[in-house]
């Protein structure tokens, strides 16, 4: 049987609101496989965003076990968790997380330099992926020169430039009107055939959740497969907590 990319066993996190106590995760396990193009939906508060950090290694559990690429990560000391994300994963925010005095070309070579590429690797890289993005004209253009869809266009060409096992994306298209939202789902559905990568969003948009080959629920702590024919079922799926 293949190695699951990421593997998730017996996840508990829980953080405290004030002073309410969240339950963020109650036991969760989960098996990604590579290649895969999944959402994690539910409602405002479901945990989506936490559960996608323990993934991606920015957050820590509670208890239970976190592998990457077979690799049991759960006890990696947090000096040490940098380089791993830089390693595994590229990571798409929904408020972009561009550095403002970079242009696009450096902002998608930053990982390869912090992660001590070199400068000839780097540049085939980046103008490929400039390239596949669409952003080969605007390469010298610093984020405020760039459209809202075209920062996420480099978003996504930096998050891919390192190779990683997984792109994870937290509410990518939140921010963009509907007709450049749906432009970058059918880029990152592209890229994730072309390339094979792992697309793995935090997301309540329908759109993305109608498109993702399998969706993931998530609901006081808990999580479940939702299964294509309900789905299908497009109103009672809103109406669980989706957003239309």
């Amino acid at each position: 049987m293949t190695q699951p990319a990421i593997q998730l066993t017996d996840i508990v996190r829980d953080y405290q609101l004030g002073k309410t106590t969240v339950h963020a995760a109650r036991g969760v396990s989960l098996e990604f496989q590579r290649g895969e193009f999944t959402a994690l939906a539910g409602a405002s508060g479901s945990g989506k965003t936490t559960l996608l950090n323990i993934i991606g290694c920015i957050d820590k559990p509670d208890a239970g076990r976190v592998r990457v690429d077979g690799q049991d990560v759960t006890d990696t000391p947090l000096h040490r968790l940098a380089g791993l994300r830089n390693r595994y994963f590229g990571f798409v925010f929904q408020t972009f997380n561009l550095v403002a005095v970079l242009d696009a070309y450096e902002n998608v070579e930053l990982p390869l330099v912090l992660g001590g590429v070199p400068a000839r690797q780097r540049r085939e890289r980046v103008e490929a992926l400039l390239e596949s993005v669409g952003l080969a004209n605007h390469r010298h253009h610093r984020p405020q020169e760039l459209s809202g869809g075209q920062r996420q266009r480099v978003a996504i060409a930096r998050a891919l430039v390192t190779e990683p096992l997984a792109v994870l994306a937290d509410e990518p298209t939140a921010n963009l009107d509907s007709k450049t939202g749906a432009d970058i789902l059918e880029l990152m559905a592209a890229l994730n055939a072309s390339r094979g990568v792992t697309f793995i969003f935090s997301t309540h948009d329908h759109h993305i959740i109608n498109r993702a080959a399998r969706v993931i629920w998530l609901s006081d702590g808990t999580v479940r497969e939702v299964p294509p024919a309900e789905r299908a079922a497009a109103p009672s799926f809103r109406a669980a907590g989706v957003n239309s």
